[in-house]
This record gives C-alpha cells, sequence and structure tokens, in this order.
C-alpha cells in the first residue's frame, strides 16, 4: 500500500487580480489534509481501478466514469505518465479539506492522488509535475482557474504566483498566526470568476485600475512575509479586503465575519478564495487567537481552523 498526502491553502494576497497577470500570494495549510491510499487489487478487473470517496459517495471503476469526472481525469492523466503493468489497483480518497470553500479541495485530491499513484507504480512526480496535471483538472473545477491552488498545495510552501511565470517558494521571515472562519455557505469560484469577468467587460479600465491595487497590495505582502514585520500583514489584508468588495465577491456573511475578528483584536482580514461565501482569514497575534475563535464562532463560523506560518 502507498499513501501520500497534500494539504489544503490560503491566499493571502491577490485573488481575482491574479486571473488577469497581477501576483498572489498563497501558503499552504497543514491542518487540513487530503490522503489517498493506492493499492494493488488482485481480486479485481484486470488492467482496470476501482476508486473510492466516502466524502462524495464515489464508488466506481474508472473505466465507468465518465471523462469531465475530476477524480477521474487526474487518475487517467497520471496514468498515461506512468509504466504501468496490467494490474487492478485500488485507490480510497479521504478529504477532510471542506468542498467548495477556497481552501483548495479539488487541488489537494488531484496532488495527492498524483503523488500516490505515481509513487505506487514506482516513478514520483516532482512537484512541478504534480501542478501541471493538477491545473488541468482544476479547469473541470473552476473554467478559467489562476493555477495559484495547484502551485501552492503541490509544492507545500508559500508562494509567490504570477501566471505564466515559474512560481517562487518564499522564505517567511517571522512566524505569523491565522484564524480561519467558514462562512458555511458554499463558494461558487467559476460564478465568482464569472462575475469580476462580466465586470471587466463592462469596464476594463476601472476593473484594471482594481487588478493593479490588488497587485501591489501582493508585492508589499510578499515584502512582509520574507521581510516582516509580520503585524504588517493585517492592514494589508484590510486594504485587499477593499478591493475585493469594489470587485462585488464580498457577501454579507463574509462581511459580519470580517468585522467580528476586527472587534476582537484581530490585526486584519478578508475573504480568501472566490468569495461569495467560504472562508475568511484573519491575521492574529498569539493572544487574540482564541478571542477571535470565539467571536467568528458568535458571529456565525460553521468552522474554524488556526494555521501557523513558520519559516
Amino acid at each position: 500500500m502507498t499513501r501520500e498526502q497534500a494539504p489544503g491553502k490560503v491566499i493571502l494576497f491577490g485573488e481575482h487580480a491574479v486571473v488577469y497577470g497581477r501576483p498572489a500570494v498563497a501558503v499552504p495549510v497543514r491542518e487540513l489534509q487530503t490522503t489517498v491510499e493506492v493499492t494493488d487489487f488482485p481480486d479485481g478487473r484486470v488492467g482496470d481501478v476501482f476508486l473510492e470517496s466516502p466524502a462524495v459517495g464515489l464508488e466506481a471503476w474508472l473505466t465507468e466514469l465518465p471523462e469531465d469526472d475530476p477524480v477521474a481525469r487526474i487518475t487517467r492523466m497520471a496514468l498515461q505518465r506512468l509504466p504501468r503493468r496490467e494490474r487492478s489497483l485500488r485507490i480510497r480518497i479521504d478529504s477532510y479539506i471542506p468542498i467548495a470553500s477556497g481552501l483548495g479541495s479539488g487541488a489537494a485530491v488531484s496532488v495527492a492522488l498524483a503523488r500516490a499513484l505515481s509513487r505506487h507504480l514506482g516513478l514520483v512526480f516532482p512537484a512541478r509535475v504534480l501542478s501541471e496535471l493538477a491545473f488541468e483538472v482544476e479547469k473541470l473545477h473552476h473554467g478559467t482557474p489562476s493555477g495559484i491552488d495547484n502551485t501552492v498545495i503541490s509544492h507545500e510552501k508559500p508562494v509567490y504566483f504570477v501566471r505564466g511565470q515559474p512560481p517562487e517558494t518564499l522564505v517567511v521571515r517571522e512566524p505569523f498566526d491565522l484564524v480561519i472562519g467558514d462562512t458555511g455557505i458554499p463558494a461558487p469560484t467559476a460564478e465568482a470568476v464569472g462575475r469580476v469577468r462580466k465586470r471587466w467587460i463592462e469596464d476594463r479600465r476601472a476593473m484594471e485600475r482594481l487588478f493593479d491595487s490588488v497587485g501591489d497590495v501582493a508585492r508589499r505582502g510578499r515584502a512582509a512575509v520574507e521581510g516582516g514585520p509580520a503585524s504588517s500583514l493585517g492592514a494589508l489584508m484590510d486594504e485587499n479586503q477593499a478591493l475585493l468588495e469594489a470587485m462585488g465577491v464580498s457577501s454579507g456573511e463574509i462581511d459580519r465575519l470580517l468585522a467580528s475578528a476586527r472587534r476582537a483584536g484581530a490585526l486584519g482580514a478578508k475573504l480568501s478564495g472566490g468569495g461569495m461565501g467560504g472562508n475568511m482569514i484573519a491575521c492574529v497575534t498569539a493572544d487574540r487567537i482564541q478571542p477571535v475563535v470565539e467571536a467568528l464562532r458568535g458571529a456565525g463560523a460553521t468552522r474554524t481552523i488556526i494555521t501557523r506560518v513558520e519559516p
């Protein structure tokens, strides 16, 4: 048996603008993991793969699944690159990353599955290949993805990302703490990306100015991550959030959680991911973690996650 994992992720700065060529900064969330196990299946169909994922009720042979099924897509693409004897395999997926919440659940499944399958069959994919494969599946999930989810999850390090350019991994100068709050509302990433694109088509000049401003925040965010002080990240989050609100991708539920986190002493807070639901993040000092967690729960967060980003 071969078992591999992949983490979740949050975007610190740059969502939506990253689709239009501006930089973004994202970090892995190791408290959230997807686990994939690959085993030989002597009693199975020769040459086929049995796929199971209890979280989504998947139990099927690969040959029975359609081309546009995300799990089938990553499995087929990975197998095309691997030496494989005519044998049957079983793949089990256990994901503890909330689906449709902006935490990279889809990319994590793809990365963990391709990583486990390649190791089981004797040709371990490097991070670059894992990212390439997962990006193709991200197109099924999100339509026109930026590529940041598959990048940060496959490398498992903080990254500075510009679409079309090699990602740069970041060295964190000072550790910092984040509290993630879930609105409990699915985040329709493809819909949010489509909404931004519609606004861009209608008023390209105004939207390009917003994207430029977000890109500037992301560059300053990178400088804060790499050079400190970590305390400056909060104000940059607030600035980024205001720009996302101007794009029309926040929501009443997100805004309520952000306000509660700030009142409880967070240094700053913003949505993370596509918006219109999903999760928000707050940058906090160690002594304000629990007050912020309690405030978020009191404001309706269905789940809170604490993560530390370290060197």
